[in-house]
């Protein structure tokens, strides 16, 4: 079986998610307030995103090599997260897989962790 990794092309693959993410979340309106919560040049979000993504994923744990251990929620604590908050993050998600033309199989092998990674970062109702 393919890990989300190999699925998503490798390296590459998952830079052009964590890239593709942060584009659809400054194009879509209805994801003005968690673009809010990030700076106006996204590059080095992005950037931590695809290291983080790539272990997460499957692949080279490049985040942890760079940075060492990551709590996620506590990094996002500053923020008010909620189910709203969560949603638009999921949706942008959502469509960045489908810009990439990821497969099905990877939509649906990533469903349900990735919705539980948003939900780690709720914080409020």
């Amino acid at each position: 079986m393919s890990t989300p990794y190999e699925l998503l092309g490798g390296e590459a693959g998952v830079r052009a998610l964590a890239n593709e993410l942060y584009k659809v979340m400054s194009q879509r309106a209805e994801a003005s307030t968690i673009r809010a919560m990030h700076a106006k040049d996204t590059s080095e979000v992005a950037e931590k995103l695809f290291m983080f993504l790539s272990g997460w994923v499957g692949g080279p744990d490049l985040y942890f090599q760079k940075y060492g251990t990551v709590c996620l929620s506590s990094q996002h604590a500053r923020f008010t997260i909620g189910s709203d908050e969560r949603d638009q993050w999921l949706r942008c998600m959502d469509q960045a897989l489908v810009n990439l033309n990821a497969s099905e199989e990877l939509i649906q092998m990533l469903k349900e962790p990735v919705f539980n990674l948003a939900e780690m970062m709720r914080n409020a109702e």
